[in-house]
C-alpha cells in the first residue's frame, strides 16, 4: 500500500489480505510503503518488482490515473502496471462548515458568488480527488474559491470541523461521523446514485451539476510482465474474496460499494478514469516538480 498505515480503505485491504491468504494457501502481508507524491514512491517499487505474482499494489486512484498528467519525471510507468481487480469505490461528499448558510449545493453556489473569494476548500494534497472535484466545482459553477491543500485528510478534517477552511470533499466514511455530530452539514454526493447512509442527500447531479462526480476507489495490480495465468488466479481469488463476510464488514464501515470485475474491464475503467481527471488537472493548470 503505498500510504501510511491507518487509512480508511487499509481496513477493507486487510480483510481482503487475510481470506487471500486463506484462498491461496500463501501469507499476504501489508507493507506500507508511503512517500513521494499521491502515494508514487510505493507504486514505483511495485512497478520494480519481479513480475511473478508475489508483490501487489493495492492503492487508490493516485499513483495510476493523476500522477502522470502531474508530475514531469515519475519513476515507473503507470500504463504499464498490470490491472488485477478494481475491489470498491466510496462516494465523496462535499460538506461545508456549519458557518457557512447554504443548506444546498444550489445555496453554495448562489453564495460563493455573492461573496467571492471568500469561501476556501480543503483536499489532502495537491492533485488528490477532493482537490479535483473541487476545481472542477469551481470551474463548473463559475465560482471564485480557494484551494488550501494539506498534508493528509485527517489535518484537512480537523480545519474544516475547527471552521479554518470552509469546504471539503472527502469519502462518507469520514464525513458522515462528522454530519452526525453537527460539525459540517452535507450539501451533496458526488457520485452516480445516493448514498444508502444518507438517502435524503441529493447528488451533484441531481443538484445541477452532472459532471462534478468523483468516487474514491481501490484496486489490485501487478508489476509489468505479470503473466496473463497469475493474474487470472489473482483475479479469481480476489473477486471471491470481496464477496466475505469479512470484507463486507469492513466496506460497511467504510460506507463503500463493491467494484468486482475481470482484469480487461479494470484496465478499461483505468484508462476511463485517467482522461476524466488529465483534462480536469490540465483544465485547472496543475502542475508540480
Amino acid at each position: 500500500m503505498p500510504f501510511p498505515p491507518g487509512t480508511p480503505s487499509e481496513f477493507v485491504i486487510r480483510a481482503l489480505a487475510e481470506r487471500l491468504s486463506e484462498k491461496l494457501k500463501q501469507p499476504f502481508i501489508i507493507e506500507n510503503r508511503p512517500g513521494g507524491a499521491g502515494g508514487t514512491v510505493g507504486a514505483a517499487a511495485v512497478a520494480a518488482a519481479a513480475p511473478d505474482g508475489y508483490t501487489l499494489l493495492a492503492t487508490s486512484p493516485g499513483p495510476l490515473v493523476t500522477a502522470a498528467a502531474m508530475f514531469k519525471n515519475l519513476p515507473y510507468d503507470p500504463a504499464a502496471l498490470v490491472p488485477i481487480a478494481q475491489l470498491f469505490e466510496s462516494p465523496q461528499l462535499l460538506a461545508v462548515h456549519p458557518s457557512v448558510p447554504a443548506k444546498s449545493l444550489e445555496e453554495f453556489v448562489l453564495y460563493a458568488k455573492a461573496h467571492p473569494r471568500t469561501i476556501n476548500f480543503a483536499s489532502p494534497g495537491i492533485g488528490t480527488f477532493p482537490h479535483l472535484l473541487g476545481e472542477m466545482l469551481k470551474t463548473s459553477a463559475g465560482i471564485e474559491i480557494d484551494h488550501v491543500p494539506y498534508s493528509g485528510p485527517a489535518a484537512a478534517l480537523k480545519d474544516v470541523v475547527a471552521g479554518h477552511v470552509k469546504m471539503y470533499f472527502e469519502t462518507s466514511t469520514l464525513i458522515i461521523p462528522q454530519a452526525e455530530a453537527g460539525a459540517v452539514r452535507v450539501l451533496a454526493a458526488a457520485s452516480e446514485t445516493r448514498t444508502e447512509r444518507l438517502p435524503d442527500i441529493p447528488t451533484t447531479r441531481e443538484s445541477g451539476y452532472p459532471e462534478v462526480v468523483g468516487a474514491f476507489w481501490s484496486g489490485l495490480l501487478a508489476p509489468p510482465g505479470t503473466p496473463a495465468e497469475i493474474v487470472g488466479i489473482l483475479n479469481a481469488a480476489a473477486n471471491e474474496a470481496m464477496q466475505s463476510a469479512e470484507v463486507g464488514n469492513a466496506l460497511t464501515k467504510l460506507a463503500a460499494r463493491r467494484r468486482t470485475g475481470s482484469p480487461e474491464q479494470f484496465r478499461e475503467f483505468i484508462a476511463g478514469e485517467s482522461g476524466k481527471w488529465s483534462n480536469v488537472i490540465r483544465s485547472a493548470g496543475i502542475r508540480t516538480p
